[in-house]
């Protein structure tokens, strides 16, 4: 492996634990609608990091805005696609930004949202072995979302549609492209979600998703590294969260730390 990008991901992936918890504030390129929890973005990544997050996926703009609140242990992964969600036929992926430009700004890791199943397919597969290339030659770490095409679908929506093997599909294809951690939404139950751990045979990070219940959350995240996932990459379900910092440390005792999602649930609510 290219020494930078081994150094990079000891930094993603911590090796005390094994393990990465994403904080997403990136939705102010994908969302259709703005969402409340942004307006203070710089108070939301001092929660996340209060409460135990390593890594924030972030635009540029918004990281020139936030980075005086990062520790010397904090990293970045800038997002290197936006949405263009106000299409009246549908929202389409679409490039915004460089593995060069990532290493100007210092990122750890550049992150690309992969979606298939649309008109764009052939495209997105391209530009995914794109980045996946540029990342092999500076040494950037590439974090690959293999995700249902429209994120703000429910898990019962998006899986009606396309399902469980829409996303082994997807994570299998990011991997083969060079992503060196797959970000994947809970497929339904745990069952499917190890033959896509399998399937991608390296590190594996869940999706946060829609907004669900604290206990739906933690539960999802203990099947998942139960049966082999290093972290997850959450987004609403932090910054919309009425304590973003006491459910950011919830996250943290199921990953890191391997709590019961029940134990992890009880001290959240003797937190609120």
């Amino acid at each position: 492996m290219n020494l930078g990008k081994a150094i990079r991901l000891k930094r993603l992936i911590e090796p005390q634990y094994g393990s990465c918890i994403i904080c997403a504030l990136d939705h102010g390129m994908t969302s259709p609608n703005f969402l409340d929890g942004l307006y203070d973005t710089r108070k939301r990544t001092q929660e996340a990091i209060a409460g135990g997050a390593n890594v924030f996926m972030l635009g540029r703009g918004i990281a020139r805005q936030v980075m005086s609140e990062f520790t010397p242990s904090t990293s970045l992964a800038l997002m290197l696609s936006a949405s263009a969600a106000g299409r009246p036929q549908g929202a389409v992926v679409t490039p915004i930004g460089s593995v060069e430009e990532a290493l100007r700004l210092g990122a750890d890791a550049v992150v690309v949202y992969v979606a298939l199943a649309g008109e764009n397919e052939a495209e997105m597969i391209q530009y995914t072995s794109q980045i996946g290339e540029a990342c092999e030659k500076w040494g950037m770490p590439f974090i690959a979302e293999a995700e249902f095409p429209n994120a703000y679908q429910t898990l019962t929506e998006a899986g009606s549609t396309y399902g469980a093997k829409y996303l082994l599909r997807n994570a299998r294809l990011c991997a083969e492209l060079g992503a060196d951690i797959v970000k994947v939404n809970w497929s339904g139950d745990q069952s499917s979600f190890e033959k896509i751990v399998r399937a991608v045979n390296g590190p594996v990070v869940v999706a946060g998703g829609t907004l669900v219940s604290d206990e739906e959350l933690l539960s999802r995240m203990q099947q998942a590294v139960a049966v082999g996932a290093i972290g997850c990459s959450v987004g609403r379900n932090i910054f919309q969260h009425r304590n973003p910092t006491a459910i950011t440390r919830a996250l943290c005792r199921v990953i890191r730390e391997k709590w019961s999602a029940r134990d992890a649930l009880a001290e959240l609510e003797a937190s609120q």
